[in-house]
């Protein structure tokens, strides 16, 4: 107890000193840091009125508990029906504390670089995908969120190979980051005769968007060419060599955008990817460093790993890593993915809260 109203004063004392830079001429001139702080100290004062609240009940319960040796025996009873009260409340408080103690992921208020890319299972894993791009697109569009396409293979059938897209609004990121890695889905396919389940996979990445600021690019480290764009079955899509590729010759990183007419759009577009992929990079890296830190980037050696599976005959949703599991398939790939969302968080809040207990 004494440990965690020590790791409260902590945020307290910088809540305390934020309301100060608040108050200087040189931050109240300068909006964007005016508007920085102001924004960390409203998640600061939330904290803040969990602790007072916490040090409010830990009082009470220390009445109370004095209440105990009193000599009437209806205070003992009263005092043991409010510590009964008390105890669950601080226990409440102090779950809501220490959630407020796990480190802020610095990328949550970030736009998002999603990209979902058919695995194993041919053309209905293909079809997945295309599943899986629509879902989210419309979890998208509820949330008011933007969505853009970058780059997008379709496949014969219906189906994609790849789509990359630019998904912009109010913390992207700090919503969908938990929905990278494979996704599994067991179905009986339109083809199939025999009315056998398959299972087939899908890959899901989510990289926060980058920003010139947040990474350089030096020109001389990029080689880009221009092609013919063409579509499905080599079909010519425009007449002109307006698809760009770039390579980041340090890293190999190699992008490529053909869905524009304009080489110029293009251009812009596969820049766009490519420091999202660099920012990605950098982080596992930085990961990397870490003792013991596991990378949880798709591509880290990771996409084997099963995060979620489909399953069609029962529509079942099963996500593996919270152990939850829902009956609502259907619902949940039409774009209402909150309540599935809500307890993936819950549970990596409070793995995120285990370890800062260790």
């Amino acid at each position: 107890m004494s440990e965690l109203l020590d790791k409260i004063s902590v945020f307290e004392e910088r809540a305390s000193r934020i309301e100060e830079k608040l108050g200087a001429p040189e931050v109240a001139s300068n909006p964007a840091e005016y508007g920085r702080l102001a924004k960390e100290l409203a998640g600061l004062k939330t904290a803040a009125a969990a602790s007072a609240a916490y040090r409010s009940v830990l009082q009470q319960i220390a009445d109370a508990r004095a209440m105990l040796g009193d000599a009437d025996p209806e205070m003992q009873e009263l005092a043991k029906g409010e510590l009964y009260v008390l105890e669950a409340r601080a226990r409440s408080l102090e779950a809501e504390i220490r959630t407020h103690l796990v480190p802020k992921d610095p990328m949550d208020e970030k736009d998002v670089i999603l990209e979902i890319r058919a695995g194993t299972g041919g053309n209905e894993a293909a079809l997945f995908a295309m599943d899986l791009f629509r879902m989210y697109s419309r979890f998208a569009e509820k949330k008011g969120w933007k969505v853009e396409n970058l780059s997008m293979s379709p496949s014969a059938g219906g189906g994609i190979k790849e789509a990359i897209v630019s998904v912009t609004g109010d913390r992207v990121f700090s919503r969908l980051k938990y929905e990278r890695g494979v996704h599994r889905v067991q179905r009986v396919p339109a083809t199939e005769s025999q009315g056998r389940i398959h299972t087939s996979t899908v890959t899901v990445a989510v990289l926060p968007q980058a920003e010139e600021v947040d990474i350089s690019i030096e020109p001389q480290d990029l080689r880009i060419d221009v092609f013919r764009a063409s579509g499905p079955g080599g079909q010519s899509v425009n007449t002109t060599d307006s698809a760009v590729r770039i390579t980041h010759l340090p890293t190999g990183v190699v992008v490529q955008c053909q869905d524009e007419k304009s080489q110029h759009k293009n251009k812009a577009k596969a820049l766009k990817v490519l420091r999202s992929r660099l920012l990605e990079l950098e982080q596992q890296k930085a990961a990397s460093e870490r003792a013991d830190a596991r990378r949880e980037q798709v591509g880290t050696g990771e996409r084997s790993e099963k995060i979620r599976t489909y399953n069609y005959p029962q529509s079942r949703v099963t996500d593996h890593r919270a152990g939850l599991t829902l009956h609502k398939l259907e619902a949940i790939i039409e774009g209402d993915l909150d309540e599935l969302l809500d307890g993936v968080h819950g549970y990596m809040t409070a793995q995120a809260v285990a370890e800062t207990e260790m």
